[in-house]
Parts: C-alpha cells; sequence; structure tokens
C-alpha cells in the first residue's frame, strides 16, 4: 500500500508532540512521493485522538484500541503494530525517537527484517529511485550520513523531537478513521508496570523551553556559568549547556543540548562561548532565533546564527543583562 504512517505515540491518553511533527513533515514527503499520510494510534480510547492528527496533516488514522494499550508494553504494542504493518504494507514508517520509540521501533524491524535509520535529523524523499533519504550523524557526529533502504519495506526511520516544526492546519477536513480489531487475550506480555517514579532532575526541560541561554567550553571555567544564568533569568529562559561543558563537569547532563543531548526548538536559542561542533548544531539549528556570542568570527556556530556578536564573552553578557535590566526598569 502506497502510504507513509507516522506511529502516533500516546502516553496517558495524550498524544506526544514528536508525532505532530512528524506528521507535519509527512505532508512534505507525501507530496513528493504521492503517497497518502496515515497515523497510526494504539490506545485505550485512541479515537478520540483522530481530530488533532487530522488537523496535522494525517489523511487517514489507523486506531488499534485495546486496554493494553493504557500504557507501554512492548510485547503487546510491537505484536499489535507489526500485524497492522503485514496486512497493510505501508513505504515508509516514522517513529519518535523516544524511549518508547526507541524500543518499539527496533523490536518491529528486527520481526518485519527490515532496515531501521535511528536518530534522524532530517528527512527527504527521492521521487526518482521511490527512496526514503534519511540524514542522520555519523561517526560520532562529525559528519552527517544520508542513508536509504533500497531492498526491503517499509522503510523505517526514528526521528528526534523538536527536529521538524508542528504546522497546524486550519479548516483541515476529518479524514478516514480505520479502526482495527486487536485481540491480545492469547498473547503473552513479559513485562508488568509495578509503579511510575519521578527521575531526579526531571524539572529541568529544555526540551520545551520557549527560550534558551546555552554556555560552552569558551566560558573558560565553571563558575562561568553564572553569566549564562543571569542572562537566562533576565529572558526568562532555560539553561542549556554544549558537550564539552557537560563532559568537563561544569554543568549537569540535564542541560546538554546536541546530539547525544537533548534536541531543543525554541523561539530563541542563545550560545555563549560555543563554537558550533556538528553534534550541537544537530540538536537546536531548527530554534527560530539563533543569537551566537563568540570570539573566534570563524566558529561554525556563526554559520546557523541570525545573529552574531564577536568578542569577548565577558564583556558582552554583562552588557546585554545591564540593557535588558535597564529596560526592564523603563
Amino acid at each position: 500500500m502506497n502510504e507513509i504512517w507516522v506511529f502516533a505515540e500516546q502516553r496517558d491518553g495524550e498524544l506526544e508532540s514528536v508525532a505532530l511533527e512528524l506528521l507535519s513533515k509527512g505532508t512534505e514527503l507525501a507530496a513528493k512521493s504521492g503517497y497518502a499520510l496515515a497515523a497510526v494510534v494504539l490506545s485505550e480510547n485512541g479515537e478520540k485522538l483522530a481530530p488533532e492528527l487530522f488537523a496535522h496533516g494525517a489523511a487517514k488514522v489507523y486506531v488499534l484500541d485495546a486496554p493494553q494499550f493504557a500504557y507501554y508494553q512492548n510485547d503487546w504494542w510491537s505484536e499489535a503494530f507489526v500485524s497492522l504493518v503485514r496486512e497493510k504494507k505501508p513505504e515508509i514508517v516514522l517513529v519518535g525517537a523516544t524511549t518508547i520509540g526507541r524500543s518499539l521501533a527496533p523490536t518491529a524491524a528486527s520481526m518485519l527484517h527490515c532496515g531501521l535509520t535511528a536518530d534522524c535529523t532530517q528527512l527527504d524523499f527521492d521521487a526518482e529511485k521511490k527512496l526514503l533519504l534519511q540524514t542522520r550523524p555519523a561517526f560520532g557526529g562529525n559528519v552527517m550520513a544520508t542513508i536509504v533502504c533500497a531492498d526491503t519495506r517499509p522503510q523505517m526511520a526514528t526521528v528526534r523531537g523538536n527536529v521538524f516544526k508542528k504546522v497546524r492546519v486550519e479548516g483541515a477536513p476529518a479524514g478516514e478513521t480505520v479502526r482495527v480489531p486487536v485481540d491480545l487475550s492469547a498473547s503473552p506480555c513479559r513485562m508488568k508496570r509495578v509503579k511510575v517514579t519521578k527521575e531526579a532532575g526531571e524539572d529541568v526541560n529544555i526540551a520545551g523551553a520557549k527560550a534558551i541561554v546555552s554556555g560552552g567550553r569558551g566560558l573558560g571555567a565553571p563558575e562561568k556559568f553564572s553569566l549564562v544564568r543571569e542572562l537566562a533569568s533576565e529572558l526568562g529562559a532555560a539553561v542549556g549547556a554544549s558537550r564539552a561543558a557537560v563532559d568537563a563537569g561544569w554543568i549537569s547532563p540535564l542541560h546538554q543540548v546536541g546530539q547525544t543531548g537533548k534536541t531543543v526548538c525554541p523561539k530563541l536559542y542563545v550560545a555563549v562561548g560555543i563554537s558550533g561542533a556538528i553534534q550541537h548544531l544537530a540538536g537546536m539549528q531548527s530554534s527560530d532565533t539563533i543569537v551566537a556570542i563568540n570570539k573566534d568570527p570563524d566558529a561554525p556556530i556563526f554559520g546557523v546564527a541570525d545573529y552574531g556578536l564577536v568578542g569577548d564573552l565577558n564583556e558582552i553578557v554583562p552588557e546585554i543583562v545591564k540593557a535588558l535590566k535597564a529596560r526592564r526598569g523603563a
């Protein structure tokens, strides 16, 4: 079947943002390929999620509704998902690179004997060869590799959140809702949820922040993060960091932005003392507005920045803070 599927991940009955981001990107891929765009949702009472999926581009929503889908269980979810893939035979399957997606997608790919490209940061479609072009950092993030799956179907990829922007289609027509019967009563499950414990530091939510000020190795010392925090405070922003700053022990890994940290897409991203290694750029270059502060005029970060300030951050950041305080006072 010539369809592009987006796995519409839900938790506690609420859609994950990455599912809507993938649908928005999926509309572009559907236009290039001529394939129909569909969403697949596994949920208890999942039909109520269909209107939001239609509003973000889905022409069809497959609803697999069962009590076993109230929360994630790999055995049950993968069995039901793979069964539907085998029946409908979509060309492309896209899954968010979340904790659930990183469990479900490789399990499904193994069961289907097909390829899977993990943690993609860009997707495109070769209309002539009918191939999904899946781009991700490789060799430790030092190069960007574009991977194709020419021999098996479906073509599967997991994609990090905040890589693509959600686009709500105003006045989008309601598509087709397809209810898929599911009977898992005779299916064993090797997992049992005992309890849910909130992770320490879970309140550090840079992935959902509207503004972020990040510090890098150019700060020179851990105490210099006080400059980053002060600027972030004035802007009402979250505090981020490069991998180099985290590896140096200057700040918790919970603040790390980049391929090995969090992928972010705020309205404002301020990079202080960050050179712009490809691993870092992969995690923030889709931000609406990027401001870079660095003493090296040739730093790669300036290649993606909307505004660049070349100079000593120890002088520039305090001046910005001073101006913001004056403006607030006025």
